[in-house]
């Protein structure tokens, strides 16, 4: 039976041996035809799974569903543009139907710039396909019949060698490990005697012998891999070929000689993920490496494998989220991923070509994982290591998994990255804080540990590496101070205990109200992001939800949440906050690609981009199924409405033209609705926008990021980015009094309503509302009660002439200590 390959392009259908490029010409990644094209658009061959998108965008492999795997490869040396007049429309891991667009191209541009415009295609598991003789010299329509493979019934070797020995080297290609010296290198494995892998800096693995899996690597000049297999003259053959450029040799900057352990700084700079000090020697975690086959023992035999190591996993999980805590809905994150039909469908077509159980499991996770890192959206990218996380408990079910060494108590745990399952098995251990080099603050590690109480810092930056076990390390106040001396360790301790006390005193009146010495009531709320923090929430002390972080209902999922669905997620928000009132914020993700159910295209900077309520406007039918659920909700006191990242008029306007519509078509009234003072032009527009918003809430991270262009999520310039910067306070005020001009309110939930030196000043600004973390209604409260509105104003007054946030600081600091 013949398996019909359909034209991805229109154009000239050229035999493929008169490719002006040796590596196609001579059939080296495999058999084909090329076509020159007409008009700049690449689609589907056929039904089927996109196995890699390379990030330079000239070439996408895509594995149909009847088994062949082609690479569709735009031009000739096109990957030295660097990605600039490709236009991707699909990404790693995405189901494709046959005509579907996969990349959009610049036909101009690629014919003034790249060597020739002939895109091969080609068939690259000739091992199990045959392609029958393409005819060339021919018109091509985009969809028309191409070429035909037929199944050759030979399987793929099944034997699996162990590695004997390795090789790590810096890739010196100057355009990284692109098709031409894939081919070369898969060539060369290919007559070597033995099984050779490249292994990617961040563990992917693929094998030597398959140029498609090496390109899926999308290995960058300069990267750090490792060759490795079963025969040391071979492994050595094809580092040596590698390392020797192929012709395109460049020079990567000098690195530390191996061997050569890197000085330990005397402290890092992170961002903090559960605040606290922590005072212990550290020890550190690794992932172990995961030997996994890679190709199958037959795909009847591989899928039974896979079934049943997930049925074990599963069946673990299910356990997990029996319990409580955020553990519990971490686990039933995992679920959600494990049973996903995307990773089932590429992990099945995977090991339909030959796949072991394993393997397959790995590229699927992979694809998926690449989406998330690539999304742009911090949230969304802290979601890529549930899936390696996943990937790691389905692979330890199949082939097994060498236990967690078990620190010391009162350690202070030190990793590059750090999975939740590995966090859960130490949580008994008597840690006593947590610090990483890479991972996020809304990461599912930084949940745990928050729920484990443990201070957490993260995106240290790689010289946490330089670090050894056992030194002496402190967290505190963003910094992680590395071998301090005494003295040091002994104020820090001080301060420690301290702190412990005043929480203590805190606590003791979380449920009375906050009320300045003079009379001001101010209300103090919670962050949230689900039924169960509103639960945690309430027994600290909330007065009511400041900030429901509706994403919770959306995130780690295929599809978007029915209106039901919805309106049963808030109806328990609101259930547990009983009388208290609830601030709804409608959904805030963001741009390039950030679920399956929001295809979006791939945006250069994704914070300037489609998110918040341009995204919501942009996508009428999930904004109007939020409102529907949020005004099917019965709440005993006042639920509100709040936009996300509004920075013009016609957006408030458009979206309360639609709550009003829904209400009014429902036969209910339509709840306050406010918005978010995240941008400069919101915060300068205020008075105007106040003349529709009902209140306003200052989501201070976002509004700090963009005032001073610090990425808040990147440590090299999240240090410099302050709160308490005379601009931003300056935005505030400008809020406060033009919400003031119509009689709105103005709260604060982002990171500064929490933070003891920003909290005077804001009163004294004139917010009335803030919403902080569960942890730190307590200590938000008792602050408050120290403090009087007329001093408040007065420093409010000399803070926003002050010439930077340091000198804040300073002014703020003897309020603080005759508070304490």
């Amino acid at each position: 039976m013949s398996i019909t390959i359909l034209s991805p392009l229109a154009g000239w259908a050229t035999p493929l041996g008169e490719v002006p490029d040796a590596v196609f010409a001579e059939k080296m990644l495999g058999d084909g035809i090329a076509i020159d094209p007409v008009e700049g658009r690449l689609v589907a061959p056929g039904d089927g799974v996109v196995m890699s998108v390379h990030p330079a965008g000239h070439a996408v492999t895509v594995q149909l569903d009847a088994g062949p795997v082609l690479l569709l490869h735009i031009g000739l040396d096109t990957v030295g543009l660097g990605g600039v007049g490709f236009t991707p429309h699909v990404a790693d891991g995405q189901r494709i139907a046959a005509g579907e667009l996969l990349m959009e191209f610049d036909l101009d541009r690629l014919a003034r710039t790249a060597k020739s415009l002939v895109t091969p295609v080609v068939l690259t598991n000739g091992e199990a396909f045959a392609v029958m003789p393409p005819v060339g010299g021919r018109p091509v329509a985009i969809g028309a019949t191409l070429f035909e493979v037929q199944a050759t019934g030979v399987a793929p070797a099944t034997a699996v060698q162990a590695v004997t020995a390795s090789r790590a080297l810096l890739l010196p290609l100057a355009q990284g490990l692109h098709a031409r010296p894939a081919a070369r290198v898969a060539a060369l494995a290919g007559a070597r005697p033995g099984t050779f892998e490249i292994v990617a800096p961040d563990g992917r693995v693929a094998p030597a012998r398959s140029a498609v899996a090496m390109l899926a690597l999308a290995l960058p000049h300069g990267a750090a891999i490792t060759v490795r297999g079963s025969d040391a003259a071979g492994v050595d053959a094809i580092a040596d070929l590698l390392a020797g450029g192929m012709g395109e040799f460049r020079p990567i900057a000098a690195a530390p000689e191996a061997g050569v352990a890197r000085a330990m700084p005397s402290s890092l700079a992170g961002i903090v993920a559960v605040p606290g000090i922590a005072i212990g020697s550290a020890f550190r975690v690794s992932m172990a490496e995961l030997v996994v086959p890679e190709h199958g023992a037959g795909a009847e035999k591989e899928r039974a494998a896979l079934t049943a190591a997930k049925d074990r996993v599963r069946a673990a999980l299910r356990a997990e989220t029996a319990g409580e805590g955020p553990q519990a809905g971490i686990a039933g994150a995992h679920l959600a991923f494990l049973d996903d039909p995307e990773l089932e469908a590429v992990s099945r077509a995977a090991i339909a070509a030959g796949a072991s159980a394993g393997a397959a499991w790995r590229q699927a996770i992979a694809g998926h994982a690449e989406i998330l890192r690539g999304s742009g959206d911090r949230r969304f990218a802290e979601r890529a290591d549930d899936l390696i996380d996943l990937e790691r408990s389905v692979l330890a079910a199949l082939y097994g998994a060498p236990e967690l060494p078990q620190p010391p108590a009162g350690a202070i745990l030190i990793a590059d990255e750090l999975l939740p399952s590995q966090l859960m098995a130490l949580s008994g251990a008597g840690l006593a804080g947590i610090a990483t080099g890479k991972g996020g603050p809304t990461s599912h590690v930084a949940i745990i540990a928050a729920g484990l109480g443990l201070p957490t810092l993260v995106s240290l930056g790689a010289d946490l590496e330089s670090i050894t076990d056992g030194t002496m390390l402190v967290i505190a106040e963003g910094r992680l101070l590395i071998a301090p001396d005494a003295a040091s360790i002994e104020r820090l301790r001080a301060a420690a205990a301290v702190s412990a006390a005043r929480r203590k005193a805190a606590v003791a009146r979380a449920r009375e109200t906050a009320v300045t010495v003079d009379g001001t009531r101010i209300e103090v709320f919670a962050n949230l992001g689900s039924a169960a923090d509103a639960t945690t929430a309430v027994a600290e002390g909330a007065e009511g939800c400041g900030l429901l972080r509706t994403e919770f209902v959306f995130l780690d999922r295929a599809d978007a949440p029915d209106e039901e669905e919805q309106r049963i997620a808030y109806q328990a928000v609101a259930d547990a906050l009983g009388k208290r009132p609830l601030i709804v914020r409608t959904l805030d993700i963001g741009a390039d690609k950030p679920a399956p159910y929001l295809p979006m295209a791939t945006e250069e900077n994704p914070a300037l981009g489609l998110r918040g309520v341009r995204l919501q406007l942009a996508t009428p039918g999930l904004l109007d199924t939020q409102l529907r659920a949020l005004l099917g909700v019965r709440a005993q006191a006042p639920l509100r409405i709040m936009l996300p990242m509004v920075a013009d008029r016609s957006e408030l306007l458009a979206a309360k033209a639609a709550l009003d519509r829904l209400a009014a078509a429902m036969g209910v009234a339509a709840p306050e609705l406010g918005i978010m003072i995240e941008t400069p032009a919101a915060a300068l527009s205020a008075r105007l926008l106040a003349a529709d918003a009902s209140f306003f809430s200052i989501g201070s991270n976002d509004l700090a990021q963009y005032t001073l262009a610090r990425d808040r999520t990147n440590a090299a310039v999240a240090a410099g980015l302050d709160g308490l910067h005379p601009a931003i306070l300056r935005l505030i005020a400008e809020t406060v009094q033009g919400g003031g001009a119509h009689g709105r309110w103005t709260g604060v939930c982002g990171g500064l309503a929490a933070e003891p030196a920003a909290i005077p000043i804001l009163i004294g600004l004139g917010v009335t509302e803030l919403s902080v973390p569960a942890a730190a209604i307590a200590e938000t409260k008792a602050l408050v009660r120290t403090l009087g509105l007329a001093a408040c104003r007065t420093l409010a007054a000399a803070a926003l002439d002050a010439p930077d946030a340091a000198a804040v600081r300073a002014l703020v600091e003897p309020l603080l200590e005759q508070a304490a």
